[in-house]
């Protein structure tokens, strides 16, 4: 599909015989109800005094003033194509056209001056912008201001986005902290939450009163008010431990956390070892190695006696550790059969020890 159009220079002069020089632009699309267009969605092609209709890809120094002959008015325009409500539809060289004769008009017209100084007074109270946001409540972004946002948005460095975003959902958390602890007649959310766990309540219970989601302060306490959290956590941490105690005084202990440090991280008993002396379940032990900081060591007594036994293997050898022994034999041409010969392990446990880069069990 394509249309005719005849430019300025194919009109003839007065007595002369019309010569129209024709130029073909094709169609770029068609709307969703058949309506073809000749110029792309959410842009307005421009020249230095004319603009192309999309809608019959004539060149014209005001489309606003021929959509009459279409039948369509400028907002429908505007919607169908993705133009934003506020973009001209005149060339250059016809809005310094308008500007001239508006700035005569407010010289010489007092109802032209009133009007002027009704809209400044209004841009100035911000009603302007109040009535542009219900105009355009419920409306889809137009393609146009689409497209400027993306381009705005590539322009920005990521770090830069990803930085913003940072804080402005900080911002976002602290008011709805604040709003939470005022809601409760708090001063802040630190001093709620303090003064209800000092009640009983848990966080949850907190959060529901507060009209929060149930996990809101137990995922957010932290980022929200540090000092609280710390406090609260403390506070955890002593009533937990609280059952552990009387098995512990019968093995010696004064507290939960050298209990754990001394039979896992230096004796090196696996969590079932520990749940069976003190009568508790592996989560239990689990969840107390996390509670005061100390990493689970999976298998640490199988663990711990192969890593004597590689240790004592290279210290045989003269190596400070199997991965020294094993890649300097390599080096110098050494089988994996000679090696296993050599040290009296099998070749595949030396293999292992030499993949891991430390003691295989």
């Amino acid at each position: 599909m394509s249309v005719e159009i005849i430019s300025p220079a194919a009109e003839s002069r007065p007595g002369e015989p019309r010569r129209a020089q024709r130029a073909i632009q094709p169609v770029v699309g068609v709307l969703a109800d058949g309506t073809p267009f000749y110029a792309p969605i959410g842009e307005v092609i421009s020249d230095d005094s004319r603009v192309a209709c999309h809608l019959c890809g004539r060149w014209l120094r005001s489309v606003t003033a021929h959509l009459r002959a279409h039948g369509w008015t400028k907002e429908a325009y505007s919607e169908a194509f993705g133009l934003e409500r506020g973009q001209p539809l005149e060339g250059p060289e016809t809005r310094k056209l308008r500007a001239a004769a508006l700035a005569s008009r407010l010289v010489f017209e007092p109802a032209i001056r009133e009007g002027s100084a009704a809209g400044r007074q209004r841009a100035r109270a911000g009603e302007l912008t109040r009535d542009a946001a219900a105009a355009a409540r419920g409306r889809r972004i137009p393609e146009q201001r689409r497209r400027k946002a993306m381009r705005a948005l590539a322009a920005v460095q990521p770090a830069v986005t990803a930085q913003a975003n940072r804080e402005r959902a900080a911002r976002h958390l602290a008011s709805r902290a604040a709003g939470a602890a005022r809601r409760q007649g708090y001063p802040d959310i630190g001093s709620l939450v303090l003064a209800r766990v000092g009640q009983g309540a848990s966080l949850a219970e907190i959060s529901c009163e507060a009209g929060l989601h149930k996990d809101w302060l137990s995922r957010h306490l932290g980022r929200a008010d540090p000092a609280a959290a710390s406090a609260v956590q403390l506070g955890r941490t002593g009533k937990w431990d609280a059952r552990w105690l009387p098995a512990l005084r019968k093995l010696g202990f004064a507290d939960v956390a050298a209990y754990l440090q001394e039979r896992h991280i230096v004796q090196h008993r696996t969590v079932h070892a520990i749940a069976a002396e003190v009568g508790m379940s592996n989560h239990a032990v689990e969840t107390a190695l996390h509670r005061h900081g100390l990493a689970r060591v999976a298998h640490a007594d199988k663990r711990h006696r192969a890593g004597q036994r590689a240790a004592q293997v290279a210290a045989s050898r003269g190596f400070g550790s199997i991965a020294d022994y094993v890649a300097q034999r390599r080096a110098a041409g050494w089988t994996w059969r000679a090696m296993a010969a050599e040290s009296g392990q099998p070749q595949s446990w030396l293999r292992r020890a030499a993949g891991a880069g430390k003691p295989a069990s």
